[in-house]
Order: structure tokens, then sequence, then C-alpha cells
């Protein structure tokens, strides 16, 4: 496969609960469906798209919201993470809007995430 720029690239910590104020970003008939904490914030899977908030500057308090439709994906992988030195398992979108790369540190189950966006992107075509 060809090559291409990543445009955007997070790194997932750990599944977490769903943030309550998620709640003033969904349109009516979306529900949150997990969390996974990042490095400042969180991303949130809904049954409509892929919500990252990230936190910026020193107080936290500018935060900027990524909002990606699942219709907008247009082919991913998953790549587990390795034994020794490879700690991070890795999910790549290709997009209507470019190539972003997820990171999933150790503990995230990246089967579980896998079946997640299966299920958002196959459902939701």
């Amino acid at each position: 496969m060809a090559e291409t720029s990543l445009i955007l690239s997070w790194t997932f910590l750990s599944e977490c609960p769903i943030p309550q104020d998620v709640q003033e970003l969904l349109v009516e008939g979306e529900q949150a469906v997990a969390a996974y904490k990042t490095i400042r914030d969180s991303a949130i899977f809904t049954n409509k798209r892929l919500i990252v908030r990230d936190a910026q500057g020193l107080t936290g308090k500018k935060v900027e919201v990524y909002s990606l439709p699942y219709s907008a994906i247009n082919l991913w992988s998953t790549e587990n993470a390795g034994k020794l030195l490879d700690l991070n398992a890795e999910v790549e979108l290709w997009t209507r809007a470019g190539h972003i790369k997820v990171n999933l540190r150790k503990g995230v189950d990246i089967r579980k995430f896998d079946r997640l966006i299966a299920n958002a992107v196959l459902t939701n075509h």
C-alpha cells in the first residue's frame, strides 16, 4: 500500500469511564459507547463518530475537539504489540480527510478496539 503522510496521531492510554460532560457534544440519537484516556484528555466512541478531546496549554482549559464520523473511514489496520521492546499496539485509519495513527498503550485490548471500529464503520456505511 502506498505510504501517505499522517495528519493526526493520538495515544490512548487505557479504557476509562465515559466522561459525563461529553453529553454536551452529542446530537439527538447519539450515544457514547466507550471511552479511552489520552495523554491530556479523552477519546469517546459513540454510535456515530469518534470524538477526541485534546486539552491544550499550561492550564488545560483550552480544548480542541476532533470529530471523525465513521462514514469518513475508508480503511483501517490494527497491529498488536510485540513481546519485548514493542509496547504499543497500533491502529491506522485512512479517511477522506487523511491518514490517522492511534497508538494503544499496553493494557488496551487491541481486539476490542478493532471490534469497536469494525462495528462502527460497517454498520454506519
